[in-house]
């Protein structure tokens, strides 16, 4: 049984402000809370209605309480809920590394766009993904949903970004509408790319930083599309950064 005071717990973490003072934040679904068992990530409660496809370690068997599925559906942040749902601990943040590619994102705010860059860092191995402070939580709900697991293997990083790309020495790269085509550059496998919000873009502080403006034309016909989502920009750029570079099998 679920008991009140852990439901109100629960469903008091879709707000930043609970999670970080509870320091713990929510996973549903077999697949999402398997990835993160099996990562750096502690576990510390697991919900469910059997704990037959949970790969929970001997060391915290503990963790899990049956639950019912209308307890779970009423904890839910799903439109359909999960089989099970899972908290773990927030980590400190994970000190990242200049090297190779590395995304920054300028206050992007939607969650599954986040969730989604987080997949696309993963899947084309870009290890470091530094935030503006105004960007999306990435242990939001949605956010956490959307990685997939990806959220363990990425090394997410909240900071002024302006300050950060200061300090950069390698080339930062910038979408812009304005830019030279992203299909015709010669992409450099060391280099920052800086991705803007879903409304507005890069900003004009940021702007000032990036050193290579690239674009991703359109090629409709009437030529009628004002922009590319974010995560999708997101995936084209990475794959075109990634293109030359060599995978060993």
């Amino acid at each position: 049984m679920l008991s009140k005071s852990n439901s109100k717990r629960i469903t008091g973490l879709l707000q930043k402000k609970y999670r970080q003072r509870e320091g713990l934040f929510v996973a549903e679904g077999i697949k999402v809370i398997n990835e993160l068992l099996n990562s750096s990530f502690e576990v510390a409660a697991i919900y469910g209605l059997d704990r037959t496809s949970l790969e929970i370690p001997v060391t915290h068997k503990d963790v899990f309480q049956v639950v019912t599925a209308a307890e779970l559906k009423k904890v839910s942040f799903l439109k359909t809920p999960q089989t099970a749902l899972a908290l773990f601990k927030i980590p400190a943040q994970i000190k990242t590394t200049r090297q190779g590619i590395t995304v920054v994102l300028d206050d992007v705010r939607d969650p599954g766009n986040l969730g989604t860059i987080i997949r696309l860092c993963d899947w084309f191995g870009v290890p470091n993904l530094i935030c503006s402070s105004q960007t999306v939580d990435c242990y939001n709900p949605k956010v956490v949903q959307a990685t997939m697991g990806s959220l363990s293997r990425i090394a997410v990083s909240y900071t002024n970004i302006a300050a950060y790309l200061k300090e950069e020495q390698r080339p930062i790269y910038g979408t812009f509408m304005d830019g030279a085509t992203i299909y015709k550059a010669t992409l450099p496998e060391e280099a920052v790319i800086v991705m803007g919000n879903e409304a507005n873009g890069i900003s004009d502080v940021i702007e000032q930083l990036v050193t290579h403006k690239i674009a991703i034309p359109r090629f409709g016909q009437l030529q009628k599309t004002e922009s590319l989502n974010v995560a999708t920009a997101t995936a084209i750029c990475l794959s075109e950064f990634k293109r030359g570079t060599s995978i060993e099998r």
